[in-house]
C-alpha cells in the first residue's frame, strides 16, 4: 500500500499544503523579478556591474539578518504566526518601492529590498520546515521537492514581468547614450523609468497583502512541539555538531550563490554574446537575454517535477551528486565557448539545479526533530551565499577582458567552484535514504 505524503496520523494536510506551496511561488517572483534588476538599476543609475550587484546584496542580505530572528519567532509562538509576519514585511517592502522612487535614491530602493526580504527570510525559514512536518518523515524530501516545484512557477511570472513590464518599457537608450545626458535629461529619463520599474512591485505589494488576509482567516496546523523554551546556544551546538548538517549549510551557501550567478548574469552573459555575434542593440540583446532566462526557469520547473518523480527511485545524495556533476560540465562550457552554444549551456545548467535547493535542505534537516526550526534558520542563512558570490563575480564582469578572454565568460569559474562544493556534499550524503 502506498503512503500518502500529506497524511499524518489521520490528518490530511492537502489544504494547508497548497497554502504553503502558494507561498513559495511568492518568493519565487521575488527572488526573479529581482535578478534582472541589477543590469536595469546599472543602467537608469548610470553605474557599474559591481555597483548594480549590491540589489543582490541588499536582497541575499536581509535573509541572512532575519533568519534566526525567524526561527525564536516561530519556537515561541507558531509555523503560522512566522508566514503572516513574513507576508507582512514583504508587502511593507514592495511597497516601499513608492516612496524610494520619490527620493530618487538607489540607496532608498536597497532598503526596500532589505525590508521585502527579511519578510522573505521569515516565508521561507517558516514555509520549508512546516512543509516537512505536513506528512511522514520518510517522505519529507519528496514533499519539500513538491512544494519547492512551484517557487519557479513563481519566477517565471517575474521573469516574464521584468521582460515584459520593465526591461522592454524602460527608456531605449543605452549606457553609452545615457553617458552622454545633461543632468536634466538624465533626471527626466532616470524619472521616467523608474515609473516603470516600481509599477510590479506596488503590485505584488498589494497581492501579498490579500494572501496574508486568507491565510489569517484559515484554520492551520499547529507545530507539532508544544515547546516554546528557547536554550540558543545549546541548541546551535546539538545541530552544528551532525556532521551532514553543518556540511548542509556550507553546500547550501555556494548552490544559492551559484543559482543567483546564473540567474543574474545571464543577462551581462547574453548581451556581450548577442551584441557582440550578431550586432544587436543592447537593449534587444538584453530583452533576448531574458527569453533565454525565462527558457532556462521552464526547464528547471520541469525538472523539479522529474526529479521529485525519480527520488521515488534514487537516494538524494546520489541524484544531488550526478546533477552537480552535470551542472560542472556545463558550467566549463559557458566559460569555454564564446557563441551561442555558451549560452545553450548555461540555460542547461538550470535542470541541472532544479534538485538542488530542497534536497541539500531536507537531508540536511533530517533527524533535528524539533530542532528543526533552528536547523532550518541555518540554511536559510546560508542564503549569504547569494549575497556575497556575485559581487565577486561582476567585480570579474567589470574588467571586461581576462587572460585573452571575454571577462563575462572566465567570470563562471565562480559558479563551477560552487558546483564542485556541491559535488563533495552529493558524495558524502549519497547513502541517505
Amino acid at each position: 500500500m502506498k503512503q500518502s505524503i500529506l497524511k499524518k496520523d489521520g490528518v490530511n494536510y492537502l489544504y494547508p499544503f497548497i497554502l504553503i506551496t502558494f507561498c513559495f511561488a511568492l518568493w519565487g517572483f521575488a527572488n526573479d523579478i529581482t535578478n534582472p534588476m541589477v543590469k536595469a538599476f546599472s543602467k537608469i543609475f548610470r553605474m557599474s556591474v559591481a555597483d548594480g550587484a549590491l540589489v543582490q546584496v541588499a536582497f541575499y542580505g536581509g535573509y541572512f539578518a532575519m533568519a534566526f530572528p525567524a526561527a525564536i519567532f516561530i519556537r515561541r509562538y507558531t509555523y503560522k504566526a512566522g508566514v503572516l509576519f513574513g507576508l507582512g514585511l514583504y508587502a511593507l517592502g514592495a511597497l516601499a518601492f513608492f516612496p524610494a522612487k520619490l527620493t530618487g535614491e538607489f540607496y532608498s530602493f536597497l532598503i526596500a529590498y532589505f525590508i521585502m526580504t527579511c519578510g522573505l527570510s521569515f516565508l521561507e525559514t517558516s514555509c520549508n520546515p512546516y512543509i516537512l512536518s505536513m506528512g511522514p518523515e520518510e517522505t519529507a524530501t519528496r514533499r519539500l521537492n513538491l512544494a519547492q516545484a512551484f517557487n519557479p512557477m513563481g519566477s517565471l511570472f517575474g521573469m516574464f514581468i521584468a521582460m515584459n513590464f520593465i526591461q522592454n518599457k524602460l527608456n531605449s537608450m543605452d549606457t553609452m547614450e545615457r553617458s552622454q545626458l545633461t543632468t536634466q535629461e538624465f533626471e527626466m529619463v532616470k524619472e521616467s523609468d523608474l515609473s516603470v520599474l516600481i509599477a510590479p512591485y506596488l503590485l505584488i505589494g498589494l497581492v501579498i497583502f490579500v494572501m496574508l488576509l486568507v491565510i489569517r482567516l484559515t484554520k492551520m496546523p499547529r507545530n507539532a512541539d508544544q515547546s516554546h523554551s528557547i536554550d540558543f546556544i545549546a541548541t546551535l551546538k546539538r545541530i552544528f555538531s551532525r556532521r551532514r548538517y553543518r556540511y548542509g549549510v556550507v553546500a547550501q551557501f555556494f548552490y544559492v550563490g551559484a543559482q543567483i550567478m546564473c540567474w543574474t548574469f545571464i543577462i551581462q552573459y547574453g548581451t556581450h554574446l548577442f551584441m557582440a555575434t550578431q550586432g544587436m542593440e543592447e537593449q534587444a540583446a538584453e530583452v533576448l537575454s531574458q527569453k533565454y532566462n525565462i527558457v532556462a526557469m521552464l526547464i528547471f520547473c520541469v525538472s523539479r517535477f522529474v526529479c521529485t518523480f525519480l527520488l521515488r527511485f534514487f537516494k538524494p545524495g546520489f541524484l544531488l551528486t550526478v546533477l552537480a556533476v552535470f551542472a560542472s560540465l556545463f558550467t566549463l562550457g559557458i566559460i569555454f565557448f564564446q557563441n551561442v552554444y555558451g549560452m545553450y549551456c548555461l540555460v542547461a545548467v538550470s535542470g541541472c539545479m532544479s534538485l538542488m535547493f530542497p534536497t541539500i535542505y531536507g537531508v540536511a534537516l533530517k533527524g533535528l526533530g524539533d530542532d528543526a526550526k533552528f536547523g532550518a534558520a541555518g540554511l536559510i542563512m546560508a542564503i549569504l551565499g547569494g549575497s556575497i558570490l556575485p559581487p565577486l563575480q561582476a567585480f570579474i564582469i567589470d574588467c571586461k577582458t581576462l587572460l585573452g578572454m571575454p571577462a563575462v565568460n572566465l567570470s563562471f569559474v565562480i559558479p563551477l567552484v560552487c558546483f564542485i562544493v556541491i559535488i563533495v556534499y552529493g558524495y558524502a550524503v549519497r547513502h541517505e535514504k
